[in-house]
């Protein structure tokens, strides 16, 4: 299939709490293949690392689940591996393939990266976008946003995100 002429598949939806967002996040850990990256978008506060917990908990992840910011990626053993990046401290993407954060030793894992804006144009092609946004008058209600780009990331949105109809 031409990818170029190709629509991804994309919808919207409403999280009302914290637990909300967990939840998103392990309906897609829950569903996840190996390969799949969900790249995480949004301000401070936004909801990234509660969907990033949510998906670990989807893996059965046992491990303690936080932004990893200050080592910029952890990684957690579950039903597939979980590579846990934080992108907020990069200056540049290159930086990120310098320091290993994206290579192959992740391909039979899921790659959660939170601040994925900050690789722009160094994502794979193939992934689910994730933009979370707040509310500006109830401060526990977000709008996610998502693409799925590619077969295999359709396939994730489908049954995690009920994008089929």
């Amino acid at each position: 299939m031409d990818r170029s002429t190709t629509v991804p598949s994309a919808g919207t939806l409403r999280s009302d709490s914290p637990e909300a967002t967990r939840a998103l996040g392990r309906q897609i850990g829950v569903h996840a293949a190996p390969g799949t990256v969900v790249a995480l978008v949004g301000e401070l506060g936004a909801g990234k690392t509660q969907l990033a917990k949510g998906v670990a908990e989807g893996l059965g992840v046992p491990s303690v689940v936080n932004s990893p910011t200050f080592v910029l990626m952890n990684e957690h053993v579950g039903r597939l591996r979980l590579f846990h990046v934080d992108a907020y401290r990069l200056d540049d993407p290159e930086q990120a393939l310098a320091s290993g954060l994206l290579d192959e030793r992740e391909a039979d894992g899921i790659v959660v990266i939170e601040w994925a804006d900050r690789l722009a144009g160094w994502l794979p092609d193939d992934r689910l976008e994730i933009h979370l946004e707040a509310d500006a008058t109830d401060p526990t209600v977000r709008t996610v946003r998502w693409t799925a780009l590619g077969p295999a990331h359709e396939r994730l949105a489908d049954a995690a995100l009920g994008a089929g109809g």
